[in-house]
């Protein structure tokens, strides 16, 4: 078995400041998305789909490695948020057909 390399102890690790710009501080708002990828990246839309209307929110673009390390992120706070508040039930996929088109 391989060894892990030892990560240095939390007060020793190199601290990198994260610029947060302000038109982000608030996120946006998605109630869809939209995945496509070829062989060297995924392409997240999120979109908000109303009445009649919809509109992308914002879009990610991520290599594979790093998607697969975001699923596994998105898997383990899953869990521990069901620990503190209980299971969820998935919601119910969409009825029938959204289309989409460009304008």
């Amino acid at each position: 078995m391989s060894e892990q390399p030892q990560q240095p102890p939390a007060d020793q690790q190199k601290k990198i400041p994260l610029e947060f710009p302000s038109h982000l501080r608030g996120g946006v708002y998605a109630n869809n998305m939209r995945v496509m990828h070829t062989r060297e990246e995924f392409i997240l839309d999120f979109l908000m789909i109303g009445p009649g209307a919809g509109a992308v929110t914002a879009r990610i673009i991520m290599s594979p490695g790093h998607t697969k390390r975001m699923i596994a992120a998105l898997q383990q706070n899953m869990r521990k948020y069901e620990q503190q508040h209980g299971s969820l039930t998935p919601a119910e996929e969409p009825k029938g057909h959204i289309g989409f088109v460009k304008e």
